[in-house]
């Protein structure tokens, strides 16, 4: 039976409000002043300096270290942000092995794949924001500004989080506020009308109250005609220590951005670099598309003993996308000088609420996790099309853009609502000193109605599955561990087939093992890892009209890979990695049509677009100091991404492509600070992305960007 959330909120307060209950005692009345606020920051136990860190909290809700867990995770840390000089989770994505860049939506988006799955094509990758599913609904490209790192968890993670990729899961980590003083005023420019200003403050107001807040504001233009953006974040947060046992945390996050949809360049007579970088196939005078999103956390977590504690967390987001763009419709095949364009008008408006609830103790050997994750999503869509409104003459030189006569007519109104219920289990056992267990199972219950305002039609889709993973490690000694683990994975497919019937929800199963090396003092990490994966229930058979007939496709991904990151000596930090990955669609009964033939191709024995076979990074820096609160550092990037296959029936490739990133800072003194960053340092010319022949993202030229912080 399924209920509404409301009911489902009402169970999980119930199941944990007697726990609350029971553990109050009269320490809740003691005098504030006894709390202890040495610590900086109270939320972050897994916080770390350098460019390892050696304990993870979002791959088991826990603080566990990383030589311990049965599974591959990287974490790219605040001190590789401020290296890398990061205003986008696109700048550290080299540095992680595994991923690739995938379609992002005319750049209104983050969408990656890892381990050749990259999830959703109108939904996009996993993706988590302190814990919280944050890839439902309208999400703008992520700012830095309140990020304080990203955990990189490879593998399936439903027995924990439910519906995700059998690839792996981002979760960001926002900054938390400290009860010591700290303030920041970074300003930035750059090439391209780029400039920046941001402000980082966090200080106690009171013995038992702190606050943060980071506020940014970025006007940029681009290498691409016509794409100037904006983009404004509002990030408060705070943290209540109530009394010595209880803590209330909120995080906020406010994001607007502002700019023209932009699809990229097209393919001409099969050659993808036939198109200047900077010539933009869309209508100017369409103006831009503006995507709003707000994301409120509220957290309380309560410590019953001195072993078991209690966590209850809401999360609401609101997002919205408006705007009209022209593009080129995708699949089509350029053989000239111009192309036409279609014209569509969207209003996209998304809410997602999310309540979570759990119970964490330590019994014995045994590290025991079990909750319950409730949740309402819906989706407002409005979308109005025309075909051939706009022709563009001139793509090689200088387009010229004319506007067609006709009206844009409604292509679809709905309003969908999807509920999900979720219970979970997890136990980390220390079997011995050397042998570890990892144990998860998790059930999902979803119910979506969708709701046609076109043609007055409503359905109901019902969905429902059982994931779990178990996983092993030993560890040799205080530097050495191999494991091993299995996983499942689930995400229910949205839509019906041709014939009205709904999809069934795609399922995977994923092996892993590896080796892992942490140094003693902690300062150095690394990870090489084998793994294989398969998803069945794949949408495939796509029409002309782009409606998929059946759910007979079945993929695999399997490879190597490779991660080092931390200290080499005291004077060099590193950043390295490398993945060989192999994908391949095994099965296939419904084929998709090649629209330079209008012929049906079977996919099947076809690898999955934009994952390269061999891709790695390698990012050095060295520092010295050179006096009290002065020092400076150089270093520098280079990243290799081997040819892709360019869509999903494998009709041309992107070729490979080498770039060079230069970084240096200059501690001035205990005040000042300079970062200079120059990306692509040989202005090297490629595609990082595509979706088809006519929508290739291409790479960002030379740019060079100067920040200064004040820190006071």
């Amino acid at each position: 039976m399924y209920y509404n959330f409301r009911h489902h909120s009402l169970i999980a307060v119930t199941l944990l409000l007697p726990v609350h209950i029971m553990a109050h005692d009269t320490t809740a009345t003691k005098e504030l002043s006894s709390i202890n606020i040495e610590a900086t920051d109270v939320l972050s136990s897994a916080s770390s300096e350098g460019y390892y860190q050696p304990i993870v909290n979002g791959a088991t809700r826990t603080d566990v270290p990383l030589l311990e867990l049965p599974q591959s995770v990287k974490v790219i840390t605040e001190e590789t942000l401020d290296d890398l000089n990061a205003f986008r989770i696109n700048d550290a994505l080299d540095f992680v092995s595994g991923v690739s860049r995938q379609n992002n939506f005319g750049g209104t988006w983050d969408n990656i794949a890892v381990r050749g799955f990259a999830g959703n094509e109108n939904t996009g990758m996993s993706m988590m924001r302190n814990g919280f599913s944050s890839n439902r609904g309208i999400n703008p490209p992520r700012d830095m500004a309140n990020v304080q790192s990203i955990e990189f968890l490879k593998g399936p993670s439903a027995a924990l989080y439910g519906n995700s990729e059998p690839g792996g899961t981002l979760n960001i980590v926002t900054k938390k506020p400290e009860f010591k003083s700290k303030h920041a005023i970074d300003a930035s420019i750059g090439s391209y009308d780029f400039y920046r200003v941001a402000i980082d403050s966090t200080a106690a107001l009171s013995s038992n109250f702190a606050y943060r807040l980071n506020v940014a504001q970025e006007d940029k233009g681009s290498f691409r005609d016509y794409i100037d953006s904006s983009r404004t974040l509002i990030a408060p947060a705070f943290t209540w220590l109530i009394n010595n046992k209880t803590t209330l945390s909120y995080d906020g996050e406010f994001l607007r951005q502002k700019a023209p949809l932009d699809r990229g360049l097209v393919s001409i007579n099969g050659d993808t670099a036939a198109m200047p970088i900077e010539n933009f196939l869309g209508n100017p005078a369409d103006g831009d598309t503006t995507l709003n999103s707000q994301n409120h956390q509220l957290s309380l977590t309560h410590e019953i003993t001195d072993e078991w504690d209690t966590h209850i967390g809401v999360a609401h987001k609101r997002g919205s996308l408006e705007g009209l763009a022209s593009e080129v419709r995708p699949f089509t095949i350029v053989t000239g000088d111009s192309v036409n364009l279609r014209s569509r008008y969207r209003d996209y408006q998304t809410t997602d609420t999310t309540l979570q609830a759990d119970v964490h103790g330590k019994l014995k050997e045994h590290d025991l996790l079990v909750g319950t994750e409730i949740y309402q999503f819906t989706n407002d869509q409005i979308l109005n099309n025309r075909n051939n409104k706009v022709t563009v003459n001139n793509i090689l030189t200088s387009p010229t853009y004319t506007v067609n006569a006709g009206a844009l007519t409604a292509l679809t109104n709905t309003h969908d609502v999807q509920n999900g219920v979720a219970f979970f289990a997890q136990d980390n056992i220390s079997l011995t000193q050397n042998w570890k267990i990892l144990a998860g199972l998790r059930h999902d219950r979803v119910k979506t109605d969708y709701n046609n305002n076109l043609n007055q039609t409503q359905r109901e889709q019902k969905d429902s599955a059982v994931t779990s993973r178990l996983g092993t490690s030993y560890l040799f000694d205080k530097e050495w561990s191999i494991y091993a683990s299995a996983g499942q994975s689930f995400r229910p497919n949205a839509g019906t087939d041709a014939s009205g019937n709904p999809f069934d929800p795609e399922k995977g199963l994923a092996y892993e093992s590896g080796i892992k090396y942490e140094a003693i003092d902690k300062s150095l990490g690394a990870t090489l890892s084998a793994f294989h994966i398969e998803k069945k229930n794949v949408l495939t058979g796509s029409d002309v009209n782009g409606i998929y007939s059946s759910t007979s496709g079945k993929v695999r991904s399997r490879g190597i890979e490779a991660d080092i990151a931390g200290k080499i000596t005291p004077f060099l930090r590193i950043q390295g990695n490398y993945a060989l990955i192999d994908t391949k669609i095994l099965e296939d009964q419904g084929g998709q049509v090649d629209f330079a033939t209008n012929q049906v191709i079977n996919l099947e024995g076809k690898a999955l677009s934009n994952i390269a076979k061999h891709s790695g990074s390698i990012l050095t820096m060295w520092d010295e100091s050179y006096g009290a609160n002065k020092a400076w550092g150089i270093g520098g990037a280079i990243t290799y991404v081997g040819s892709r296959q360019g869509n999903v029936i494998n009709s041309f490739t992107l070729p490979s492509y080498t770039t060079l990133k230069a970084l240096s800072y200059w501690k001035i003194d205990h005040n000042w600070k300079l970062n200079l960053t120059i990306d692509n340092l040989l202005d090297e010319e490629y595609i990082a992305s595509s979706y088809d022949r006519s929508w290739l993202t291409p790479g960002a030229p030379r740019t060079v960007t100067l920040t200064a912080q004040y820190t006071f």
